[in-house]
């Protein structure tokens, strides 16, 4: 089988010629679709377009209400009720109540993307073609929850996405197709998921097609290269502080990686008779400005929210005090009047 990154010069595939002999070879396929989060509506909204049957769509349970309004409904599952498909959202999608579900569909592939359980082998064996899983970063780099997230925060100029063949062990699967991208200097996570969750339905509708011309026996995709993977665990709200002996990239990079959850933060004391206020931070920008022997962490006294950082000084653009409106670094200077010297923590 062709791992397409690979399959074509520099790594593209050739869209005109590879479209007309799928359209040639097309086999119609029953799927079941697992997915939860955002990152995999795009995909499955193609499925569903597309000339294949979706059988079902497996989602993780809606949490308890602990208030009168409750949560919103996660994405997919908003997105299978706005189309009126069968939703299916076992606990574990290992018990065996829920693989007989899923049996009884009979399906012939398992498309998986943004679900947030991990599919042992009773549970893929389900699918005669075993199951696909659509990932947010260039494996066998970044294994895990949080890919796009941990890609910013490492500053990497390049990403992308992964199909691979699933196997019980997590994202470790051979590599069926991938499409890298660049890493915009402006961009925050949100917007880097949105955009790489639009680039992996062209590779997402190709493997369904690869793998329903598949013998069931042959190599198919790239195998992983155990010795290049790394790991993107979930983030953690203790990780959104910001280190101001860090440099400006980094923190930079912390802004727009923790966006839009947790978000990075700081403090700053305000008030002698109050606890230290904390901000939540949208937006920086290195600037060049007389510091002195400012420490990391000290505002440098200017109008504009200006910090001292390891390498050299930051304004914050953008930021929202607690329990307040977002405002801008300037605004709050202003409203506050905090003195040079001033320490963030």
């Amino acid at each position: 089988m062709t791992s397409w990154s690979h399959g074509w010069p520099n790594g593209r595939i050739n869209t005109a010629e590879s479209n007309q002999r799928f359209l040639k070879e097309s086999i119609t396929v029953r799927i079941i679709t697992m997915g939860t989060g955002p990152f995999a509506v795009p995909s499955f909204e193609a499925i569903r377009r597309s000339d294949h049957t979706l059988l079902a769509v497996v989602t993780k349970p809606e949490p308890p209400t602990k208030s009168r309004k409750g949560p919103p409904p996660a994405p997919v599952r908003t997105w299978a009720s706005q189309h009126e498909l069968p939703i299916l959202d076992p606990v574990s999608i290992n018990d065996a109540e829920a693989i007989a579900q899923l049996k009884s569909l009979q399906p012939d592939l398992l498309v998986v993307c943004d679900y947030g359980q991990i599919l042992k082998p009773d549970a893929l064996a389900v699918a005669k073609l075993g199951g696909i899983n659509l990932h947010g970063s260039l494996l066998p780099a970044y294994r895990g929850a949080a890919p796009v997230q941990r890609a910013l925060l490492n500053g990497d100029r390049e990403t992308g996405v992964s199909v691979i063949h699933m196997t019980p062990k997590l994202d470790g699967g051979p590599i069926v197709a991938t499409r890298r991208t660049a890493i915009s200097d402006q961009e925050t996570a949100g917007q880097l998921e949105e955009r790489l969750s639009q680039l992996g339905v062209e590779l997402v509708m190709q493997s369904i097609d690869e793998l329903s011309r598949w013998d069931g026996e042959s190599t198919i995709g790239e195998i992983q290269d155990p010795a290049l993977a790394t790991k993107a665990p979930r983030l953690s709200k203790q990780e959104a502080q910001v280190d101001w002996r860090r440099s400006r990239r980094e923190i930079d990079c912390l802004v727009r990686g923790m966006q839009p959850w947790p978000i990075a933060f700081t403090t700053i004391k305000v008030r002698e008779n109050k606890p230290p206020l904390r901000l939540t931070i949208l937006k920086v920008t290195p600037v060049d400005e007389p510091t002195d022997e400012l420490q990391p962490g000290q505002l440098t006294g200017s109008k504009e929210l200006v910090v001292m950082t390891g390498d050299g000084p930051l304004r914050i653009d953008t930021l929202c005090p607690a329990g307040k409106r977002e405002m801008t670094g300037e605004e709050f200077q202003r409203g506050y009047q905090l003195s040079r010297g001033s320490q963030f923590q």
